[in-house]
């Protein structure tokens, strides 16, 4: 078998040039197989012709429209453009909301694709929240009677495009051979092969089918992961370690120099991992807490223990943002104690670097934080005790055993401020033994929440720059970075522009995203929190890690677009002070069944743990999990409600794999899984 059709890059795929290959690489997609894993999000059901009469009725459809006319609307500036669409049974009302440039797309007489949600208003049919697209020369009835995928897309890549490089994918013969699940289990589950999947899952021919497909896919998934899993806690447990145990000194002088005390919460879970400490074989444990519930002083106080015993700790953090936040913090805590602490992350280069690796390897550090920076081959401990890992749900199960190989069986504390239900992380995490933080510090204010409805923005405008002039700061928060052709969404860059000239022109504001220089987005942080920046605008780059004392509101636009987790994590943002904090959601005059039920949860409760069970029954572990990040092969196939009966059969089975062949050594079980989930 040619391995090299599925890792190659997308470039061997007509169609895709170097431009759409860096397009692709926006999304994760660098090479042939990715772009197979890339499963789409939604199927335009194009069996029978929908109407523009009948749309309404149904919560999105695809309907064939010509342009009729087009105006522009709106007494003030931003004037928004409506476009007026028909068919052979109605007139519908395009609403292109932050989409001015769809002027020149949608000229009268133009046909296009419409993907939307319609709404009656007043009697009349109109969208706002819809995709366009243009159908080919050969489109027309022959387009009916298919369920087309709709993939996840970014700026400049079309779901034409998407569609005709992933057919050309699925007829590569390295795929008719890239099985690597043991034919005696396809037989048992009565599983289809992995290529007829794929194909059923990007280009279904029923929904029944592509039921079958998915199940396929996630059998497959929980299969591995389970056997992950499972090896990775056979290993851990074979090995024998005796660690020195130390006094507390350092901290007893931490927790003497603290102005608080420890809630119950974090004493609990302190003494859970020091418990950990102290065993005769390594630990793995997942710490989980509310957002400002205090984990991050729990680690390090866990980590004094290891210091103490003459071992060194090594703290990773998924973002150079985060990471410099956490190593100030532990620096400010620790140091005045004697204990050393570094940031090392792809900043550091130069002589600086080579310094910093030379006092690592020699003891001279003690507590590293980094970012993905600490996994180069050239970072060596003298003694690796410890590995802390924060937002753990962003680096993947290899990453993981990467940085522990760096040390002699170091313990292993993952934490996460997006909680998982506990059912979940037993399923999703058998290897790791569970810590819980519910408890917030004492006299914390809870956030008041309010909703929205787009178009009255300016009330909310209004009493945002109330509590500025009051002394608060803010936030503002987009689900883009810049505009988009094909999503009619404020963006981060577009309304930093109109907020800073228009509507709040005699602030003070800046900007941040993850296309940013990490110099230009620290520099905005540290300017926002020293109260020098009035309001800071961003994407959700700034949902974990950002602790500013005086900011008091938090505004979301386009809040549906967001997960629950992502919700309550930027909520999160605000309540760190003495003020009295404020939550603004405005949200899209079109919304989902699923939009429905994420806004009214984040209205009923501001407890993480309770919203973390509607984020699952919303919308399934997968993205509540990061699976992309977290090493699994699917995007959310896997839904622990619906497929609970598929994780116990694939639990069964990887026991039984693992019972008769440990080293997973026979042929049977090789397969060619390295192409498929790389190690």
């Amino acid at each position: 078998m040619d391995a090299g059709e599925l890792t190659g890059p997308v470039t061997v795929l007509r169609g895709a040039g170097p431009a759409a290959a860096r397009r692709l690489a926006r999304l994760g997609v660098l090479c042939v197989r990715d772009l197979l894993l890339h499963y789409p999000r939604d199927y335009q059901d194009r069996r029978a012709a929908e109407s523009l009469a009948q749309a309404h009725e149904r919560d999105r459809v695809s309907v064939l429209v010509r342009v009729r006319a087009r105006q522009w609307v709106g007494r003030r500036p931003p004037r928004v453009l409506k476009v007026t669409v028909e068919d052979d049974s109605a007139r519908a009302s395009l609403l292109c909301f932050g989409r001015p440039f769809l002027h020149a797309r949608l000229e009268p007489g133009r046909r296009f694709w419409v993907y939307g949600a319609f709404r009656l208003h007043r009697g009349e049919l109109q969208a706002s929240s819809f995709e366009l697209e243009e159908p080919a020369d050969t489109e027309g009835a022959a387009s009916f009677g298919k369920l087309l995928p709709v993939y996840p897309l970014t700026e400049g890549l079309s779901q034409r495009l998407m569609r005709q490089l992933v057919a050309q994918a699925l007829g590569l013969p390295a795929l008719e051979a890239a099985e690597d699940l043991p034919l005696e289990l396809l037989h048992r589950r009565g599983l289809t092969a992995r290529r007829e999947a794929l194909q059923t899952l990007h280009f279904p021919a029923s929904w029944e089918a592509l039921e079958r497909a998915r199940l396929r896919m996630v059998y497959e998934e929980y299969l591995y992961e389970q056997l992950e899993l499972r090896r990775s806690r056979r290993q851990r447990l074979a090995v024998r370690r005796k660690r020195a145990v130390p006094g507390g000194a350092l901290r007893a002088g931490l927790l003497a120099r603290l102005p608080f005390e420890l809630t119950p919460d974090q004493l609990g879970a302190l003494g859970e991992i020091e418990r950990d400490l102290r065993a005769s074989t390594p630990s793995a444990r997942l710490l989980q807490g509310e957002v400002g519930s205090g984990k991050t002083l729990v680690a390090i106080l866990a980590a004094l223990a290891v210091i103490e015993s003459g071992e060194q700790v090594a703290y990773l953090a998924p973002t150079e943002l985060l990471a410099r936040q956490q190593a100030e913090t532990a620096a400010r805590l620790v140091e005045p104690l004697g204990v050393s602490v570094a940031l090392l992350s792809g900043g550091v280069q130069g002589s600086a670097r080579e310094e910093l690796l030379r006092n690592l390897a020699g003891g001279g550090v003690q507590m590293l934080v980094g970012t993905h920076a600490v996994f180069s081959e050239d970072v060596c401990y003298r003694r690796l005790g410890l590995v802390i890992i924060d937002e753990q749900h962003r680096f993947g199960v290899h990453q993981r055993r990467a940085l522990l190989e760096k040390g002699h069986h170091p313990d292993l504390l993952l934490m996460s401020a997006t909680p998982i239900p506990r059912t979940l992380a037993l399923s999703a995490f058998g290897d790791l033994e569970l810590s819980e933080i519910r408890q917030l510090p004492q006299g914390r204010k809870p956030v008041i929440t309010h909703l929205t409805r787009q178009g009255n923005e300016a009330r909310v405008y209004e009493r945002v720059g109330q509590e500025i002039a009051s002394g608060g700061q803010a936030y503002f928060v987009y689900p883009l970075i810049e505009e988009s052709e094909t999503l009619g969404l404020k963006h981060a860059e577009g309304m930093y522009e109109t907020l800073r000239t228009t509507i709040f022109p005699g602030l003070r504001l800046a900007l941040i995203h993850s296309r940013l220089p990490e110099e230009q987005k620290m520099a905005a942080m540290r300017a926002f929190a020293a109260g020098q920046v009035d309001i800071l605008v961003a994407t959700s780059v700034m949902e974990v890690g950002v602790d500013v004392p005086g900011a008091s509101c938090l505004v979301v636009e386009h809040a549906e677009r967001f997960g629950l987790a992502t919700l309550h994590q930027l909520r999160g943002r605000v309540g760190r002070g003495w003020r009295q904090s404020y939550a603004f959601l405005i949200y899209s005059r079109d919304l989902t069944e699923s939009g429905v039920r994420r806004l009214k949860a984040i209205m009923s409760t501001s407890d993480g743990f309770r919203l973390a069970e509607e984020d699952l029954e919303i919308r399934g572990p997968g993205e509540l999990l990061g699976v992309r990040q977290a090493g699994y092969p699917g995007s959310g196939l896997a839904d622990l409600h619906r497929d609970r009966e598929t994780l116990l059969a694939a639990r069964a089975d990887a026991a039984e794999i693992l019972d008769r062949d440990p080293g997973f050594l026979d042929e049977v079980n090789r397969g060619s899984r390295s192409l498929w989930y790389p190690r």
